[in-house]
């Protein structure tokens, strides 16, 4: 089969599409899946530049964290899905390459409503979010929600999923034209964040009680003004580390206001975590994409042999939404 493949780590020049090994035949819960669609995340440049290697089982050459495709073989324990069905789901890796193996616990059925491209920009961006932002957070309807990088795939599908819940966004881009592309969603409150300065705007934006919960996916010199954005008994919900890892705060605002601070990353999981992220998935989030308060979050499509360009593209911080290949 063909796969996206990592010759060296380092620049784009390094991907290349490349014949390798047709996954072992499925048993157990296993499934086997023909890719017809991969999501392309900033999660594939960093291993791609040998930075975020995938968990231990998984080829650190072949990248891909989300997929949609058709079953074509079952393990003899496979219950949910037969050969024919639409699925996609989130894997640790390889999900750039024409078929992939999959427990059934992580696959999800493609409402019909929608295509494999579209169905392959969903996963990683909403499974991410509701785990984020519900699971997580904690967050409540009409409770106050800010979301840092607002225009990438999980900013707007965290925004379209609080939305649903009647809760009011406040969104944070670096780029005028995002946000403003944002008010088709619905954002409450745009701000441009080209400095880390965003706190007095969210007070005053909450009436001066803050937000309740955070979806911080840039990181960095960000922390110290999410503190002072959050009203008493905030989540901060760290999601991504864009912006650096590392920041200077007052840890006397996080006890005077009883604040709680999350870290997450859904990568690393084990698989009863990621099968329940699924299972939530599967009952909060399906729904809202079949009537449609809810829509995948697609920018560009690119051929997977293309796939420089892809990441050229992604790299440029030009996307609103999702980037994905096809196969």
């Amino acid at each position: 089969m063909k796969a996206v493949y990592i010759k060296e780590f380092g620049g784009i020049e390094n991907l290349e599409i490349r014949e390798v090994p047709i996954p072992a035949t499925p048993h157990g819960t296993q499934v086997l899946v023909r890719v017809r669609a991969a999501g392309l995340n900033r999660a594939d440049i960093m291993q791609r530049m040998g930075k975020y290697p995938p968990p231990e089982g998984y080829s650190p050459n072949i990248p891909g964290l989300e997929f949609a495709g058709e079953v074509v073989a079952v393990g003899e324990e496979v219950t949910a899905f037969r050969n024919g069905d639409r699925v996609f789901g989130i894997t640790s890796g390889e999900a750039q390459a024409e078929f992939l193996v999959s427990s059934e616990r992580l696959l999800a059925p493609v409402p019909e409503n929608l295509t494999f491209t579209e169905a392959a920009a969903v996963p990683e961006a909403f499974i991410t979010a509701q785990d984020s932002v519900f699971t997580q957070g904690c967050l409540w309807n009409s409770e106050w929600l800010l979301i840092h990088a607002v225009a990438s795939g999980v900013g707007l599908a965290a925004l379209q999923l609080a939305k649903a819940c009647w809760s009011p966004v406040i969104g944070t881009s670096r780029t005028q034209d995002k946000l403003d592309r944002c008010a088709a969603f619905d954002l409450d409150v745009p701000i441009l964040a080209n400095e880390p300065t965003f706190a007095e705007q969210v007070i005053e934006a909450t009436d001066g009680a803050g937000v309740g919960v955070i979806l911080d996916l840039v990181g960095g010199p960000y922390f110290e003004q999410n503190l002072a954005s959050l009203a008493a008994k905030g989540r901060l919900v760290l999601v991504g580390l864009t912006a650096g890892r590392s920041a200077q705060f007052d840890l006397g605002l996080a006890l005077s206001k009883r604040l709680t601070v999350i870290g997450t990353v859904l990568r690393s999981r084990g698989l009863e975590e990621k099968a329940e992220a699924t299972r939530r998935f599967v009952a909060q989030v399906i729904p809202l994409l079949i009537d449609g308060r809810a829509r995948p979050n697609l920018d560009q499509v690119f051929p997977f042999e293309e796939v420089q360009s892809a990441h050229r593209y992604l790299e440029s911080n030009q996307s609103f939404g999702k980037v994905v290949l096809e196969f």
